[in-house]
């Protein structure tokens, strides 16, 4: 049953050195009728499936905050008149302190967003450059102060670590500004660099200058300590929030629970089945203007592929994947269908299991990726 859904504008005033995600300069592209294709998918693939209201919507980019106030109205009168919205559904909006105007913070509100994730990275003004954005930490403090006034209490900040040149002093620097800001959310990610991104091609020149494995992982268990000090729990490896305030969608991941995917370069996950859409602007516009969905590719998992993701998708939760939870949705026990690689990442420190939950110990937060790999491929 389909509960959330994922809408993709890819459009952005300007690139990050770091960003690989499907994206282009806003300027000279056709927007609008971006906006109008996007009504189309959503009311062609609404027409074909179950009348099942959504609990979350997540607008993402990109940066969609590059639209116009006018497009901003567009999109969300879009967004609630085509799709089937439970009254009380997150609806969380990606923004950019340096774009985030009061006009259109109160079109947010208007338009009935809740919730404001806003792509920060860092309060250091240097790196900050460095990295390709485009904002200041004063940007920061003036849009965090205009959304609370436009009654948003519902605000998430993205930080970054393992960044060029960045030094722990400077990451708890940001951990300190973002706590004074009062805000409910904290998600903190440390930089991988992807291809056919800024970041990638100057290390392929040997001109990017990371911190050591050892500092990345002092910056991780920094973050664990002050979250914790300041009244943020950790439900999940990277993310941090007061009780009450974890973010319904990305748990709609984590708990392996299908989702619509709207917009260029999307991805879904409805009927077992995963669809990516077609990435280019124009392209995808045309391929609506055909009359089709703008699906690109889709894979029809295998209970067992349903079955490992559920277990590397769940141990990213801290609490874990429920044994009883799992049983039911697949009729197997995990600790036998699993049983060699649950001992094996037992032995190593690296899983715990215990209360019915089978989750990832402190050394095993450190090492995901190690634990995860474990179950891809395996049975």
């Amino acid at each position: 049953m389909v509960q959330a859904a994922y809408i993709h504008i890819p459009f952005c005033v300007h690139i990050c050195h770091y960003c690989d995600f499907n994206k282009v300069f806003i300027k000279g592209q056709p927007v609008d009728d971006y906006l109008k294709a996007l009504q189309v998918e959503m009311e062609r693939t609404i027409q074909q499936s179950n009348d099942n209201e959504l609990k979350t919507v997540f607008v993402g980019g990109g940066t969609p905050t590059s639209l116009s106030q006018e497009q901003l109205k567009t999109l969300l009168t879009t967004i609630r008149n085509t799709l089937p919205i439970r009254q009380d559904a997150e609806i969380t909006f990606e923004a950019n302190p340096g774009d985030l105007t009061e006009d259109k913070l109160m079109v947010l509100r208007e338009g009935g967003v809740n919730r404001l994730s806003l792509g920060v990275q860092s309060f250091d003004e240097q790196l900050l450059k460095k990295i390709g954005r485009t904002h200041h930490a004063e940007d920061v403090y003036r849009t965090v102060e205009n959304a609370k006034k436009s009654g948003f209490q519902n605000i998430s900040i993205d930080l970054m670590y393992g960044l060029p040149g960045q030094t722990l002093e400077s990451f708890v620097h940001s951990l300190q500004e973002t706590f004074r800001l009062n805000i409910q959310h904290v998600s903190s990610y440390s930089l991988i660099v992807e291809p056919k991104t800024v970041f990638y091609n100057l290390m392929r020149k040997g001109k990017l200058h990371l911190p050591s494995e050892d500092d990345d992982a002092k910056m991780y268990e920094t973050l664990l300590q002050l979250t914790k000090q300041n009244g943020f729990h950790q439900y999940e490896i990277s993310n941090f929030a007061k009780r009450g305030f974890e973010s319904k969608h990305n748990l709609t991941y984590w708990n392996n629970e299908e989702y619509y995917g709207f917009g260029a370069g999307a991805h879904s996950y409805v009927d077992g089945v995963r669809k990516s859409n077609i990435g280019p602007v124009n392209h995808y516009i045309q391929q609506i203007k055909d009359g089709k969905l703008p699906i690109l590719e889709e894979t029809t998992l295998t209970l067992t592929e349903k079955m490992e993701e559920e277990m590397f998708l769940g141990l990213r939760k801290t609490e874990g994947v429920s044994i009883e939870n799992f049983q039911e949705k697949f009729k197997q026990n995990p600790l036998q269908l699993f049983s060699e690689q649950l001992k094996s990442l037992k032995n190593k420190g690296l899983i715990d299991i215990s209360s019915g939950n089978i989750k990832l110990t402190k050394k095993g937060m450190f090492l995901g990726n190690e634990v995860f790999q474990a179950f891809i491929g395996v049975i």
